[in-house]
């Protein structure tokens, strides 16, 4: 999982956010629900950003496990980059590693699961194999 220590370079994807002083609260610092919304940002990235979409017809990504770790505030003014990288692929479901950084310091990571649903059943929905491929090709090798 990357850790506090993790660099932008570790990601398999980036984009950024421009903050906002909207997203600031009442101690001058950017809120803690606004780091949610990047990590969407990210996320939205992978399943939208290529030419063919990630999901299947009739499917869509669900989060079945959000996991957020806070290493240090997100000041304003300024940007947030966000980097992202597949750390698993399942049947159905696929594990994004992901971390926030401010002026190259990451200061704060997550974990999230996202399954494939059927929109029918509302049931998780296998893969296709092209999906696969394009998820395994975003796993960082091992070092």
């Amino acid at each position: 999982m990357l850790t506090v220590d993790a660099a932008l370079a570790d990601s398999s994807m980036r984009t950024c956010e421009k903050l906002r002083y909207a997203d600031t609260d009442r101690q001058g610092h950017v809120n803690n629900a606004v780091f949610s919304t990047m990590f969407e940002t990210g996320r939205g990235e992978l399943r939208y950003a290529s030419d063919s979409p990630l999901a299947a017809e009739g499917c869509a990504f669900v989060i079945a496990s959000l996991h957020r770790d806070f290493h240090g505030e997100i000041t304003w003014p300024g940007r947030v980059d966000i980097g992202t990288r597949v750390s698993t692929v399942g049947k159905s479901s696929l594990t994004l590693e992901q971390g926030l950084f401010q002026r190259k310091r990451c200061v704060a990571t997550a974990k999230t699961v996202i399954v494939q649903m059927n929109e029918k059943t509302r049931r998780s929905h296998p893969l296709g194999d092209a999906t696969r491929r394009k998820l395994a090709g975003l796993i960082p090798p091992l070092t």
